[in-house]
């Protein structure tokens, strides 16, 4: 058992914890109260596998961009705690109508404010998984705040930053954080959004780094049904299609 997590290693063997930095995920997890009816949302495979990983029974998750709360059942089954922000108030309210048994905090907030984080106090979380929109490739919202909405990848970047600046502090120490991100196609041309933001938050923070991760992308509601479109407009031009997206490891450090 470490000191992060509660997993028996006496059974090692039989533990379904992936710690290979490839991961094929053949399905959506369907269960419960899982649906895919939101631009963006991770399949439930990814929290589960995290938060099991990073953290024990009763430790608090945190999350600045909420969505439709695929951490939240995930915490919910797992039996640990869930702090989530998001700036869309319907997914606030979509996330409220689950009425997890977990008693979760959930609050229509802009990570990128300090005063957000001021209701802790003193109160740290266990880990942070953070989800953030791939640039613009889906408008979330119409709100300024919106990462999605950044017309520059500097802009884009920066503001990530203000987000890492702002719940680091609140994380406890020698505890981790993952970034799940993608890549995105612009003016004929890979942005490699993942490369971006963990150069930055190496950069920035004194953190390590404990895992690249690349996961296959599989059903992605804007691409269902499409796969032979997208192989065309692939041999037509001169790009390779998209099948993969990052989950960066980071464990915050004090010395």
């Amino acid at each position: 058992m470490g000191g992060y997590n509660d997993l028996e290693l006496e059974g090692w063997r039989e533990l379904d914890i992936n710690v290979e930095s490839l991961w094929l995920i053949g399905e959506r997890d369907k269960s419960g109260k899982h649906k895919n009816i939101y631009h963006g949302n991770f399949i439930p495979q990814i929290p589960n596998q995290l938060i099991r990983r990073y953290t024990k029974v009763g430790d608090t998750v945190f999350e600045p961009f909420m969505g439709s709360g695929t951490t939240a059942i995930e915490c919910e089954k797992l039996g640990r705690s869930y702090i989530g922000f998001d700036i869309n108030p319907q997914m606030i309210s979509y996330v409220k109508a689950m009425e997890l048994q977990n008693n979760p905090t959930i609050k229509n907030a802009d990570s990128q404010d300090p005063a957000s984080f001021d209701f802790l106090g003193d109160k740290k979380f266990q880990f942070a998984l953070l989800h953030p929109p791939y640039w613009d490739i889906v408008k979330f919202t119409d709100k300024k705040e919106d990462l999605s909405n950044c017309t520059e990848l500097k802009e884009f970047v920066d503001r990530f930053i203000i987000v890492c600046k702002n719940f680091i502090p609140h994380l406890d120490k020698n505890r981790y954080f993952a970034v799940v991100i993608g890549d995105v196609y612009k003016n004929s041309e890979v942005i490699p959004l993942g490369f971006y933001l963990m150069h930055h938050i190496k950069l920035n923070f004194k953190v390590k780094l404990k895992g690249i991760i690349v996961k296959n992308i599989e059903g992605n509601r804007g691409k269902i049904g499409q796969n032979n479109i997208w192989r065309y407009r692939a041999l037509k031009n001169d790009y390779f299609i998209f099948k993969h997206e990052y989950i960066l490891v980071f464990k915050k450090e004090f010395r």
